[in-house]
């Protein structure tokens, strides 16, 4: 079982370095970014599902017979004592906003790589295929202690920015945060930096997820395409067979689960279906797309 130890910097099941991060530059032609829907068949161009989305404000102009009364731009038209109608065209660069989350809880594995390192892979991959298609590349890191948001831009640099951020962490003494930083807190603070017509992905494994979070969710996915990225360890899942007493730490705190008390075992693998499940009904009921990929799974096949 992995474990956090003090001399884990070097293994890269338990860490992420810059250079792996960007090596996964190579493997982005592999991944196309989701929501094709809202592609236009023109090269960098997005079509938009209704006014706001994928659309940028260009001038103002006189009505005219057959102008949609939903664009009068009233404040001209105020202004001038004559009806103008908003003209909007479409965007040639959509932004892509990934939130990671580097959580406790997310500092764990019994096989394959922390959910942290998984999280920091997808949201690398990610990145730069967005980077290679043109798009902008913005995101948003958070633990307990700190919630840092990176401003979509364009380019290498860009991608280089936010993959920095995911090695050090994300974390400095102009984003802590005092008091612990709920999931619905970060929420909050997602729906009100990205900008409507926003791709976001969310990765995470959702512990805390509770109603004012699915909220804010439901908030976002009004004017952004939204896609949840689950990430989880197998024994999260299920317990091994063998019944034994299993101990995990995190070197300051201790829980043992004993799989021969059938009771305790079955509200341990339920409250892992719970939340499971909890995702699988918000993304049906809003839209949302999901992904999941556990700590074994190929990260590059869990995007495909």
């Amino acid at each position: 079982m992995l474990a956090r130890k003090p001399l884990a910097a070097a293994n890269p099941k338990v860490t992420v370095s810059l250079a792996s991060l960007i090596d996964l530059a190579g493997f982005a032609a592999r991944i196309k970014l989701h929501n094709p829907q809202f592609r236009a068949k023109q090269s960098g161009g997005y079509v938009s599902r209704f006014k706001g989305r994928g659309m940028e404000f260009e001038e103002a102009r006189i009505y005219q017979a057959g102008d949609d009364i939903r664009s009068i731009d009233w404040r001209v038209t105020a202004r001038t004592g004559t009806a103008h109608t908003k003209i909007f065209r479409e965007e040639r660069e959509k932004p892509v906003f990934i939130s990671v989350d580097n959580r406790a809880a997310m500092q764990f594995a019994t096989r394959g790589v922390f959910k942290s390192v998984l999280a920091a892979k997808l949201a690398g991959l990610l990145a730069w295929t967005a980077q290679q298609q043109g798009d902008r590349i913005g995101g948003q890191l958070f633990s307990e202690q700190f919630c840092r948001e990176l401003k979509p831009q364009n380019g290498r640099q860009a991608v280089l920015r936010f993959l920095d951020a995911l090695v050090k962490g994300g974390g400095g003494p102009d984003n802590a945060n005092p008091s612990s930083m709920s999931l619905e807190h970060v929420l909050a603070r997602l729906t009100h930096h990205t900008r409507p017509g926003s791709l976001v992905y969310f990765i995470s494994d959702f512990r805390g997820l509770n109603a004012q979070a699915e909220i804010h969710l439901a908030k976002l996915a009004e004017h952004c395409d939204v896609v949840l990225v689950f990430v989880y360890d197998a024994l999260e899942r299920r317990l091994p067979a063998n019944k034994g007493r299993y101990r995990f730490t995190d070197q300051e705190r201790e829980v043992i689960i004993d799989s021969a008390d059938e009771q305790r075992l079955s509200a341990y693998q339920q409250h892992f279906t719970d939340r499971q499940q909890r995702l699988e009904l918000l993304a049906n009921k809003r839209g949302l797309a999901l992904i999941q990929c556990s700590t074994t799974e190929d990260p590059i096949q869990c995007l495909r």
